[in-house]
Order: structure tokens, then C-alpha cells, then sequence
């Protein structure tokens, strides 16, 4: 599995990549294959201000439906209207045209952020 160094990880699967007060938001490579082939994503919040820990959004795959939690505390500015369509896209390239949120940082970010070996750690990797 792939857990790129330059991302910051959850223990609840996601990943958030920070390029100056942009937060970029996704579910990792050990998520995706957890939950299987990806059939829908919903994320109801774009201009919603949410604290880190707040539910985002839910992915639904063809054996469960998952709530996607905000890594980050800020507003969501944009949606990856590309998921509507091709929800696979989570399943093919999670961390990049799989992405799902981009938002603008309100706070500092979270002390329990991952690195990535600190993610392959709690995972068994």
C-alpha cells in the first residue's frame, strides 16, 4: 500500500495534504481497500465551517456506508464534483483524483495528526 511521507494521516483513514492555508482531504489507500468498491460519495457541506472530528461526508461502498471525518478545523470551500460521477475514482487514485474536500484552515492543525510511519504503525504495516 502507498502512504505517501508529505501527507498528514488520521487514525480514522483520511489523509490531509496542507499547501499554505488549503487543506486537501481524502481517505487513504488502507481505507479504500477496506471498504471495496467505492459506488457513492455524498458531501452535503461546501461552505460549512467544521471543526476537526466532525462528520463531512459518508462514502458508501457495495457492503457499508462510512462517515468521512474532518481531520482539520475549517471551511469547506470545494467539493470534487468528479466523485459524483466516478466514485471509483477513490478506489483508483486516492490520493490524487480521489481526493474529496479542499479546506481553508480556521485553526492550527491537530497534534494528533500521523506522519506516515506513524500511520503504517497503527494500521500493521
Amino acid at each position: 500500500m502507498n502512504f505517501p511521507d508529505e501527507l498528514k494521516y488520521t487514525k480514522d483513514h483520511e489523509w490531509v495534504k496542507i499547501e499554505g492555508d488549503i487543506a486537501t482531504i481524502g481517505v487513504t489507500d488502507f481505507a479504500q481497500k477496506e471498504l471495496g468498491d467505492i459506488v457513492y460519495v455524498e458531501v452535503e457541506t461546501l461552505g460549512e465551517t467544521l471543526e476537526a472530528g466532525a462528520v463531512f461526508g459518508t462514502v458508501e461502498a457495495v457492503k457499508t456506508v462510512s462517515d468521512l471525518f474532518m481531520p482539520v478545523t475549517g471551511e469547506i470551500l470545494e467539493i470534487n464534483s468528479e466523485l459524483e460521477s466516478a466514485p471509483e475514482l477513490v478506489n483508483d487514485a486516492p490520493y490524487s483524483e480521489g481526493w474529496m474536500v479542499k479546506v481553508k484552515l480556521t485553526d492550527s492543525l491537530p497534534a494528533d495528526l500521523l506522519d506516515s510511519a506513524a500511520y503504517k504503525e497503527l494500521i500493521g504495516e
